[in-house]
Formats: structure tokens, sequence, C-alpha cells
């Protein structure tokens, strides 16, 4: 994934020294808890609090939709306003029926 510094894009770089990269940047910028994975779930709820499918989601990241969304469906605010939107939708259109 990651090509090593200054060699053809075949030879990766060693995964340690990407893992001590990332923690020496993270800590850097204050962010000395973050662990390279932990991107990931952020990587998926982004994803999926952007409205991309969660099949699409758990094909990408090699998850079983269930597991995705037992792990890393999170409640965001994003979510949460767009759930509340839709509710308020509804039932504005249901008021205009009545």
């Amino acid at each position: 994934m990651f090509p090593a510094p200054g060699a053809d894009l075949d030879k990766l770089r060693d995964v340690n020294a990407v893992t001590r990269t990332f923690q020496r940047q993270a800590a850097k910028l204050g962010f000395g808890h973050l662990r390279f994975h932990d991107l990931r779930g952020s990587h998926e709820t982004m994803l999926l609090d952007a409205g991309v499918p969660v099949h699409t989601v758990a094909a990408r990241c090699g998850h079983d939709p269930a597991i995705l969304l037992r792990a890393y469906a999170k409640r965001t605010a994003s979510s949460d306003a767009k759930a509340a939107a839709v509710i308020g939708e509804l039932a504005a259109a249901a008021a205009a029926g009545l």
C-alpha cells in the first residue's frame, strides 16, 4: 500500500516504519492517542454518514455489512440531522395531506 522511499513502486515500505511515522506525526499534531487503524473506522463512519450504501462501504473495507454496521455505524451529529430532516419532511407531507 505504501511504496518504499526511493524504490520502485513494487517494493513496499516496512509496515512498522509506516506505524512509527504515523505515531510521530500524530503526536506532533496533538493526537498521540490516535492509532493508524483508527483511521479505518473514521473512514467507514464518514462514508456511511455521507450516504454511501452499506453494502458498498462493506465491500470496500472487506467487512460483512452486519459487522460493519455493528462496529462502525456511529451516531453522528450529521447523520442525526439527516434523520431529523427526513422525519420533518414526512410529517410535513402527512400534515399537508390531511
